[in-house]
């Protein structure tokens, strides 16, 4: 399962079904579950914890020291769930002292090829982030979230679940859950992505309703999150409600 041309540092924790392709790179504080991939010329270093059944594709960068000029080398952490796909040329830097001190990506994603996740970004379950896309530090995303193409994070960002951020968008501000964002604003509420998770018709129509609230009214954030009030016995709302009053860069409007 080990390659010849692989570098693997003896104290590196491998399980023993890991399988790791040529000339691929695996530093000392490694440590990697079962059933995992590492694909050929893949480099693994820090202190980064990989779950099952996660596969690296080839010239991915994983858990690198990162690019803010405050590091000095910190013992931060980057760490895997299960069954995440990182596609080619992927890069995934290691968090900072200044915030979690772990960059974190759940389980269940898809990473395209080229993509940057930079240091203390949580990802959650399920999303997928397409090709070239980038994510500057401190971003969090939710579940389901889908990136286009292109995508351009700034740091600090929220991005909803559910949400569907379109093809070379720039994101400076929060991104409500379930909402569609393109060319550089809200369009509508995700709804071909709601009815694919099984969301039925009048949990959309609450949806939709609360989106009309948000972008539609005019209304300051006091008087929408009233309004959203209205209908937190579904759980989407409440859902739109605790984003709404945990976004600190405010709401993309």
């Amino acid at each position: 399962m080990i390659h010849p041309s692989a570098i693997i540092h003896p104290s590196a924790k491998i399980a023993d079904d890991v399988s790791v392709g040529p000339f691929s790179i695996i530093d000392e504080h490694v440590e990697i579950d079962s059933g995992t991939v590492v694909g050929p010329h893949v480099v693994i270093n820090g202190h980064t914890t990989i779950g099952k059944n996660n596969h690296f594709y080839q010239f991915s960068s994983i858990g690198e020291a990162n690019q803010d000029k405050k590091y000095a080398g910190e013992p931060t952490r980057t760490v895997f769930g299960d069954n995440n796909i990182i596609r080619e040329s992927c890069t995934i830097h290691r968090g900072t002292v200044q915030d979690r001190e772990e960059t974190t990506i759940g389980n269940d994603n898809l990473l395209m090829a080229y993509t940057h996740i930079a240091h203390d970004v949580e990802l959650g379950n399920n999303i997928i982030i397409a090709n070239s896309s980038n994510l500057a530090g401190h971003v969090k995303v939710g579940d389901w979230a889908i990136l286009g193409g292109f995508s351009g994070i700034h740091q600090f960002v929220h991005i909803g679940a559910h949400s569907f951020i379109g093809i070379r968008s720039t994101v400076t501000q929060d991104i409500l859950p379930f909402v569609l964002y393109a060319d550089s604003g809200p369009r509508a509420i995700n709804v071909e992505g709601l009815k694919r998770r099984g969301f039925s018709k009048e949990e959309i129509q609450v949806i939709r309703k609360a989106y009309k609230t948000v972008y539609r009214q005019g209304l300051k954030i006091d008087d929408i999150l009233s309004t959203l009030s209205e209908d937190d016995q579904h759980t989407p709302i409440r859902l739109m409600i605790d984003f709404i009053n945990q976004s600190e860069r405010g709401i993309a409007r």
